[in-house]
């Protein structure tokens, strides 16, 4: 069940989206998706709050929010977003990741910057009104030099995720690639599980 949950559609991984360009030589790119029986307007203030010290991924809290939980709320000081602002990886993270373009109500593309300039991730958040509320659409690009030729670290001592990202630049890549993409869809799915059920519960259609 993990793994057919949250597929996109045939449609959906060929379709264009604005943020596909961001990051100039990707080596590889995930996808997901997801229904959601909420409109984009009360899907996008989630969205928005993302972030480590803000309201959390909903994903796995103890791995990427410093063990504390993601709000079940929507958080007023946290609505207000716009191209160059931080919603950080982790705790203490002030690189990453960036707001590279917010359409309320539509599209939200975060990146990770590279040492030497450009791109090294984009991960796009992408709403469409759809029959049952809305389609989550969520893309992600990764540059050849990821994970090791980022700009910066979070301030704090090392995490497990980050150990785990070390012994990733230590793999060779035929290895790396399908472990990490394993482990990124893992945290995936959940973000999107959580993302549907407050959604849902503030449309009345479910419980948070």
């Amino acid at each position: 069940m993990l793994f057919l949950f949250a597929c996109p559609t045939k449609d959906e991984i060929q379709r264009a989206l604005p943020g596909d360009a961001l990051v100039a030589n990707a080596a590889g790119t995930v996808m997901h998706a997801i229904t959601i029986a909420a409109p984009p307007e009360l899907v996008w203030p989630w969205l928005v709050q993302m972030g480590a010290g803000r309201a959390g991924w909903y994903s796995y809290d103890w791995i990427d929010n410093g063990g504390h939980p993601s709000a079940t709320q929507i958080i007023p000081e946290f609505q207000h977003i716009a191209p160059g602002d931080v919603m950080p990886s982790l705790p203490g993270a002030t690189d990453s990741f960036i707001v590279a373009a917010a359409e309320p109500q539509r599209d939200l593309i975060l990146t990770v910057p590279a040492a030497g300039g450009g791109n090294l991730v984009s991960w796009e958040f992408f709403l469409e009104p759809h029959a049952a509320g809305t389609r989550l659409l969520v893309r992600g690009h990764v540059d050849l030099e990821w994970p090791s030729g980022g700009v910066g670290k979070p301030a704090a001592s090392p995490r497990p995720i980050e150990r785990v990202y070390a012994l990733l630049a230590m793999m060779p890549r035929w290895l790396m690639v399908p472990a990490a993409k394993f482990g990124h869809g893992v945290m995936q799915r959940r973000q999107l599980k959580g993302i549907k059920r407050r959604a849902e519960a503030a449309a009345g259609k479910g419980s948070a």
